[in-house]
């Protein structure tokens, strides 16, 4: 059988994340979809905003790129044109997604291009046809189960748009060593999200009745697994820290909080519990015991709607009683958790479709995405705007770019406004809100 020239050549890739967690998923991502055979170099961008990561945070993440550099938009649009790569993974928020799109069209003209790819860091639960549709434009667009990528389509083919991109996968960092049986001691662990729940009684009663199971179990570690410290944002902000919300409370000696890799948390996790963070599907993959909490109820804005059939919603007082839940199988098997082995080909599909696009004779097209100033000219312009590109995807007039890089002060003041602005959201802002409410 003939090999195609891209399984066996170097391959250039570049990753564009504005978070973390977009980082890990937009890295591994790359990882999964190139060709086995492939000597992958891997260059990581980090788009310039609120939720920039940290060094910690890099390092938490785990995973290495050959460099990475920090950027604006704009700036970024300026590497890609002067730099060539194969593959492009944008691990963006929708909006950004589509500004790059634009930008890179304008960019790269008719000229060569690589492959762009995006898609989603976890369970999409909310805004799904907005979200969809600024990402319409990419030469892939991944769904991370079967479930997804049948909403996807529906999606597109329901406004017209080509619906050819969207391809089925799996989240790339599953994985671990299955779950063997009970450790000593039992432990038991609550993942927490930064906005979900977003008030602070909702997010103290789940603090409280966690340090409740710890008291009424104290043969248990029990755990409260902490995305971020204070001053760190990831891809959602975080007004109410559960680290604060701690402060002052009684708390019996098997309770702690931790950080750290999730996968390495999940090593000795007897019971995964949370809202509806991607967590559970991790731990599900693994065969971890797993609760979705029914506590503040299954909605939307939860998102633990999501889980509905999958035999995990349980509340406290259950879990408090020794309550162990079974997941339905069928549930878990079209959210692309694949618990039957079947994890190491549920990228075979996109790495054929990138080695196709690579071997594409004359290159590949313009890119095309739904949005236009056509189709939206009331959203579509202020999306480009916020990323200081024009209605044509060209950058606006005094947006900065690689070759006016900023000086030491310029960069010190940056650092100083993002701490301010950081403070701003968990310290500032939630005390304003409580004056609003007297």
């Amino acid at each position: 059988m003939d090999v195609p020239a891209s399984a066996t050549k170097s391959l250039r890739v570049a990753v564009l994340a504005d978070s973390d967690t977009r980082w890990k998923w937009g890295a591994l991502t790359a990882q999964r979809i190139t060709p086995a055979a492939a000597e992958v170099r891997l260059d990581g961008y980090l788009l310039r905003g609120r939720a920039t990561p940290t060094a910690r945070q890099l390092q938490e993440v785990g995973v290495r790129a050959d460099s990475l550099s920090e950027v604006t938009g704009v700036e970024f649009l300026h590497a890609m044109s002067q730099e060539p790569y194969d593959i492009l993974v944008l691990a963006l928020v929708g909006g950004a997604v589509q500004a790059m799109l634009h930008g890179l069209r304008s960019a790269w003209g008719t000229g060569p291009r690589p492959v762009v790819v995006t898609g989603y860091v976890g369970v999409v639960y909310e805004k799904l046809a907005d979200g969809l549709l600024l990402r319409h434009g990419a030469d892939l667009v991944l769904a991370n189960s079967r479930h997804d990528a049948d909403r996807f389509r529906a999606v597109y083919e329901g406004v017209g748009a080509d619906a050819s991109s969207v391809t089925e996968v799996a989240l790339p960092f599953l994985g671990g060593a299955p779950y063997s049986g009970e450790h000593e001691p039992y432990t038991v662990v609550f993942a927490a999200q930064p906005s979900v729940p977003d008030n602070r009684r909702d997010r103290t009663y789940l603090l409280d009745r966690l340090i409740r199971h710890a008291r009424t179990h104290p043969e248990r570690e029990v755990l409260l697994k902490l995305r971020s410290k204070p001053g760190e944002h990831t891809t959602h902000i975080e007004e109410l820290p559960y680290q604060k919300l701690v402060q002052g409370k009684d708390v019996p000696d098997n309770f702690r909080l931790v950080y750290g890799h999730m996968g390495e948390v999940l090593d000795r996790t007897d019971l995964l519990v949370t809202v509806s963070s991607t967590a559970a599907l991790e731990a599900l993959h693994r065969r971890v015991p797993t609760v979705v909490l029914t506590d503040l109820g299954v909605r939307e804005t939860l998102g633990n709607h999501h889980f509905t059939g999958s035999g995990c919603l349980a509340s406290w007082d259950r879990l408090d009683a020794g309550h162990r839940p079974a997941p339905d199988e069928e549930w878990v098997a079209r959210q692309g958790v694949a618990t039957d082995g079947s994890y190491e080909t549920a990228f075979d599909t996109a790495r054929e479709r990138i080695a196709t696009l690579l071997d594409r004779a004359g290159g590949l097209p313009p890119l095309t995405p739904y949005y236009t100033p056509e189709t939206a000219p009331g959203y579509l312009p202020g999306i480009l705007a916020r990323h200081h590109l024009g209605p044509d995807g060209a950058p606006l007039p005094g947006a900065p770019t690689a070759d006016k890089a900023p000086g030491p002060v310029r960069q010190i003041v940056r650092r100083a406004a993002r701490g301010a602005y950081r403070h701003g959201v968990q310290r500032v802002a939630p005390v304003i809100r409580r004056m609003g409410e007297l």
